[in-house]
């Protein structure tokens, strides 16, 4: 027992920088204290809790962005969902009261729906395949998404989310006995699910654990790091193998705040943003093993599926995608998008 509790203890200790609570904007305060007069002021807002390492990241290009500028550019940043939610953070955006946000797969498919097929699950079967994809398909979807009125800084491959469910789910019929917790504010992903045949069940993060006590949904799809530093892995002690989809993070500013900005320091700034970046996804798979690490010591119960069985996965997946065709993403974004997963396969004899 006292073993388990140290563990649980370490569980959290490795949560708290990703999902404690921020305070009020202290280094917003800071910025405001010390900026020169006349200086461009870029409001950053993120759901990315104080210290995680998208939150680093941000510190990192607000320092490099006052350095550049001289001091005429500030930066004030909002983590830790201080302004509110991805698509409340959109809207102030839009608003002008933010001039930018670090946005996931959720909030960059509200701003343009075709990003959403990056997203589904099982189309990419490793890192180095969606990168291979991704590269080619970013000049489109940036496109898409500055028509929109949002300049596209930075966005990158960010982690993977996966299955966990109350009771074992190896083969696709196993999940048929489930109720699957999906955000109400991705129905994208809801709709994957429910036309594969299963039942899918909307929530967020903050009334999870107890729907998961009450037994009103008994499977998740989320980060390994989120189910081990939120615990839900205690009631839903059963994870799929195979990463389901990729989880993309960005950095995007409005168009105005980015015509703000004297044309003379963005190519400097850019390469800020970029350099910032590096490392982001390596430091984030290293916290996400250390949090599986803790998740099986404690009794998490991993499961790899047989070839058969994730070929079976992949077939549902692929029909359930397709039928989004139209209403979600065009069919020229689905073809070309499957066409470079297809030709990156058979480069690398897959």
């Amino acid at each position: 027992m006292i073993k388990k509790a140290g563990a649980i203890l370490a569980l959290a200790v490795l949560a708290a920088p990703l999902l404690a609570p921020d305070g009020p904007g202290v280094r917003a305060e800071t910025a405001a204290a010390a900026r020169p007069s006349g200086a461009v002021v870029i409001k950053i807002a993120s759901v990315a809790p104080s210290r995680s390492p998208w939150d680093k990241a941000l510190e990192r290009v607000a320092n490099d962005w006052e350095r550049i500028s001289n001091g005429a550019v500030q930066v004030r940043i909002y983590p830790g969902g201080i302004a509110g939610s991805e698509q409340d953070m959109i809207r102030k955006m839009r608003l002008g009261v933010l001039q930018g946000g670090v946005f996931a797969s959720m909030g960059l498919a509200k701003i343009d729906p075709s990003v959403t097929v990056l997203c589904m699950p099982f189309l990419f079967h490793s890192r180095e395949e969606f990168n291979a994809v991704f590269d080619r398909m970013k000049p489109e979807f940036e496109a898409l998404i500055e028509a929109k009125g949002f300049k596209v800084m930075l966005w990158t491959l960010a982690g993977w989310v996966n299955f966990f469910a109350k009771s074992p789910v190896v083969e696709p019929d196993d999940l048929r006995t489930h109720k699957i917790c999906v955000t109400a504010d991705f129905p994208e992903i809801e709709q994957v699910w429910k036309r594969m045949g299963y039942e899918a069940v909307t929530g967020d993060m903050n009334g999870l654990m107890v729907q998961l006590q009450s037994g009103a949904v008994t499977a998740l799809y989320l980060p390994a790091l989120v189910a081990g530093s939120g615990q839900y892995f205690a009631l839903a002690p059963h994870m799929l193998a195979p990463s389901l989809a990729p989880l993309i993070g960005g950095l995007l500013l409005s168009d105005k705040a980015w015509a703000s900005i004297p044309a003379e320091f963005h190519r400097p700034f850019l390469a800020a943003v970029e350099a910032a970046a590096a490392g982001l996804y390596e430091e984030t798979m290293s916290l996400e093993a250390d949090a599986l690490k803790m998740m099986k010591d404690n009794g998490l119960v991993v499961h790899e599926p047989s070839a058969e069985a994730l070929a079976k996965w992949r077939a549902a997946a692929d029909e359930a995608i397709a039928s989004l065709i139209g209403s979600v993403f065009s069919k020229d974004v689905y073809d070309q998008v499957v066409a470079y997963v297809r030709e990156y396969r058979e480069a690398h004899g897959q």
